[in-house]
């Protein structure tokens, strides 16, 4: 499959990148410094861009059979112009599949009270987890395009390559010792499954131990 991935030297997007090489695609990697990315494929492409941009983004992504967006930014007004420019610059291209990575604040911990909300939650971690909240809700509202919104555990680090997870809705996992985590390669199986064989169309699903 060709797949382009938005923020592809990031802390989860080289992840993404990763899995997807290693499955074979042919993946397009855009990036605001391209000198990030490391590693040397004959399936990888390397682009930088503005995906701030619509016009842009369609150009960045055209000729793609989908699109995953871990786009980052720790202000909110950022993110929302680049995921409601992403959407747009995908509408352009013709590209109707869409993965976006998101946050676990936006994940329910009790009925109608959402991880970022309750009192325990970081400060440090606040301002982008809104951000990732506020570009959750806009891709929600969007009724044209296939996307799927992928949400992780509380806590998200590197780690092992396990394949042994579990996947849920719009709440937030815990294992036996009331802990909610993933491994950034973990996380990425979970993404590209999605990839190759939808299963949550215009939905929201997370994952973790």
């Amino acid at each position: 499959m060709k797949v382009a991935i938005i923020g592809a030297s990031g802390f989860i997007g080289s992840a993404l990148l990763n899995e997807a090489l290693h499955r074979g695609h042919e993946v397009t990697a855009i990036v605001r410094n391209p000198e990030k990315i490391q590693v040397k494929n004959d399936h990888l492409t390397v682009k930088k861009g503005d995906v701030t941009n619509e016009a842009e983004v369609a150009s960045l992504v055209a000729g793609n059979d989908a699109v995953i967006s871990a786009y980052s930014a720790h202000d909110t007004a950022t993110y929302v112009k680049a995921i409601r420019a992403i959407i747009g610059g995908l509408k352009q291209a013709g590209i109707k599949r869409l993965i976006a990575v998101s946050g676990a604040g936006s994940l329910e911990v009790a009925p109608g009270v959402e991880l970022l909300d309750t009192p325990e939650f970081p400060a440090a971690w606040k301002e982008g987890a809104s951000a990732t909240r506020e570009a959750y809700k806009i891709i929600k509202q969007d009724k044209d395009l296939q996307w799927t919104v992928l949400s992780p555990a509380a806590m998200i680090a590197p780690g092992e390559r396990t394949g042994k997870f579990r996947l849920g809705g719009n709440q937030l996992l815990l294992d036996a010792n009331n802990e909610s985590k993933i491994s950034t390669a973990d996380y990425a199986i979970a993404l590209i499954d999605e990839l190759e064989k939808p299963a949550h169309i215009q939905q929201r699903f997370t994952v973790a131990y």
